[in-house]
């Protein structure tokens, strides 16, 4: 192993040892190879304590410290080496000691004490040994450590997408893409705990070595470690049942222009800071998805960094990528606020004090990209409800995207308004409602807002299902109410005892008569609770259904009459297809032959949904 120069005594048969050396297993390695034949090495008692303390904590470090003073004892008694025990144990918690500083320096002080050589691959250790004039050997770490030679890798190619290796199972792997994806056996021979113990010792050293290697987290018997692109969990127990690895690494660096609805969203992230959720379940490439965002941004001009834990995303250079500053992400929002980037991408959201972070910086005017692990798009937006106030999430969130096997399957655009929530009749009603609407079509999809105590998701497609059974009800009503009411009108059922009936606004008062009389005897006639509006009121956002006439000539669509001489869209399953103007009679008329009256037929011939609503 190459090691720098070193400061010792000459002829010196007396090393003391500090964590650092310990932990890497660099001193067993060296003793294994014929150095410090006959030596003396000194474990420093405040340094046991310390490695008792992380291990007793559940941390990957102490438990490879402690094993690796179970060699070196084997090789004490082999007779290689002798391994002693000095110094006093600590009075108060090493690991307090340890972020002060003063352990370190206990360590040098036993080093002066008993003059011995400090063995140490600490960097910051050495310069202290250097400034005191203690004499000491510094191990460097090796100039490149080649990420292939870890032996958790043999079970790599070039398409697993993870690996999971648990003690006295048979190694498995994910292999393919988040579009195809299958999970192999890569060994017959069951694993020893001995050695998913050795690899995860492995993988540890290497982490605190390596320029490009970080341990995220490690308590609690949880570890996980990033290596370049390699996420690493250690989970021992008392966390878990049994000893296991999971090791994860993209397997695809993909661009916008891969996925469905490119042009879309490119649109939608340049137009000005948005709030953007991006969810879907487990593996379905989200990661990927916000990493392809992040570069597209940052090459469209914008300030780009990202909020991780773990550091995982592989995005370009010019993207900071910052963890939880001090374990918590509100420092690291602090931090951001100052530093003041265009989009910040937040993988991922988990916990209440995530999402509340989230908001703050979306409200601080920063746009945000929060990625969200969910099995619907609209499960994503509902997992801000309780955690932000209800008429502040359009103004955080305003932008929904779902992902699923690896692509884009819905974009959900979230604004607010005041209104009579869909299904509701009574004017008196309205209230507040957050509407989510398909991005593309502008089809409202759910409603969201309050109803006494509770708050109400309402999937508008639900709606649109009863619609069709409640048909041939609206004719009827609407051809019995033509015999009591003059002038145009219009009917919707709203439930099975209340629908809503559009006039034009000089009629409403005929309408309702007298303290409401005349609406009261049509009610009674016709059996309905009756809400009567006008048709300036109709919600034609996701359009009305139409009547289709075909002949061979022309395909003639029958519009409401509340659509007469206006400029209209004809939906087609919510996709725009054809943009006129109505005639005076509410009709609108398109030569066969032509495109959209082409589409049209096809889709009134296969049974879809025809639609019209009001452009502009």
């Amino acid at each position: 192993m190459s090691q720098s120069k070193t400061t010792e005594l000459p002829g010196s048969d007396r090393f003391l040892l500090d964590n650092s050396v310990i932990v890497d297993g660099r001193i067993t390695a060296e003793v294994q190879a014929g150095e410090f034949a006959g030596a003396t090495l000194i474990m420093p008692e405040v340094a046991m304590a310390e490695l008792e303390a992380q291990a007793a904590a559940g941390r990957e470090i102490g438990f490879a410290g402690l094993n690796e003073l179970r060699n070196l004892q084997s090789l004490h008694w082999e007779g290689k080496i002798q391994l002693v025990f000095e110094g006093q144990r600590p009075r108060t918690d090493p690991q307090k000691l340890h972020l002060t500083g003063e352990l370190d320096a206990l360590i040098v002080q036993l080093a002066e004490e008993q003059r011995a050589v400090l063995l140490t691959s600490d960097r910051v250790q050495s310069f202290i040994c250097k400034a005191r004039g203690v004499p000491m050997r510094y191990f460097e770490s090796p100039a490149a450590h080649r990420l292939e030679s870890l032996q958790a890798m043999q079970y790599f190619d070039d398409q697993t997408m993870s690996v999971h290796l648990r003690a006295h199972t048979l190694p498995k792997a994910k292999r393919g893409t988040p579009k195809g994806m299958e999970i192999v056996h890569l060994s017959d021979q069951l694993l020893t705990e001995r050695e998913i113990e050795r690899m995860a010792r492995e993988i540890v050293e290497v982490a605190k070595q390596h320029p490009e290697g970080f341990i995220e987290m490690d308590a609690g018997g949880s570890t996980v470690v990033q290596l370049k692109n390699l996420r690493v969990a250690i989970a021992r127990p008392p966390f878990s049942d049994a000893l296991e690895i999971t090791l994860v690494r993209p397997v695809a660096h993909t661009q916008i222009d891969d996925y469905s609805h490119a042009d879309l969203l490119k649109e939608r992230v340049n137009q000005r800071y948005r709030g953007v959720l991006v969810s879907g379940p487990p593996g379905a490439g989200k990661s990927t998805f916000v990493q392809a965002i992040a570069d597209y941004l940052q090459q469209a001009g914008w300030v780009i960094k990202t909020m991780e834990k773990p550091r995982d995303l592989e995005v370009s250079d010019e993207i900071t990528q910052y963890t939880a500053l001090e374990g918590d992400m509100a420092n690291t929002a602090d931090v951001l606020l100052l530093v003041r980037p265009d989009y910040t991408v937040f993988d991922e959201m988990r916990r209440t004090e995530d999402f509340q972070v989230f908001a703050d910086m979306r409200m601080a005017g920063v746009g945000m990209v929060g990625v969200v692990h969910a099995t619907r798009g609209i499960d994503g937006l509902q997992r801000l409800i309780g955690r932000v106030e209800l008429g502040m999430i359009p103004q955080v969130v305003d932008t929904v995207i779902f992902i699923e096997a690896g692509d884009v399957r819905q974009i959900y655009e979230v604004s607010s308004t005041v209104k009579v929530p869909t299904g509701m009749g009574d004017s008196d009603l309205a209230r507040p409602v957050i509407e989510v609407k398909e991005y593309e079509s502008q089809t409202l999809a759910y409603e969201i807002y309050t109803f006494g105590d509770q708050v109400v998701v309402m999937p508008l497609q639900a709606v649109a299902e009863q619609k069709p059974l409640w048909k041939l009800a609206e004719r009827t009503l609407e051809f019995e109410l033509r015999r009591l009411i003059k002038g145009e009108l219009a009917v919707e059922i709203k439930s099975d005892n209340r629908a809503t009936l559009y006039v034009e606004d000089d009629r409403i008062p005929y309408v309702v008569g007298r303290g409401g009389s005349h609406i009261r005897q049509l009610e009674e006639q016709v059996g309905l609770s009756l809400d009567v509006r006008s048709f300036g009121e109709m919600d034609l956002s996701p359009g009305q259904e139409i009547e289709v006439q075909v002949d061979e000539r022309y395909v003639l669509l029958d519009l409401d009459p509340s659509l007469r001489g206006k400029t209209v869209e004809i939906l087609v399953d919510g996709k725009p297809v054809f943009l006129g103007s109505a005639s005076r009679s509410g009709g609108v008329k398109i030569r066969r032959g032509a495109e959209p009256a082409e589409e049209i037929y096809t889709a009134y011939k296969a049974g879809r949904s025809i639609r019209a609503r009001r452009a502009g």
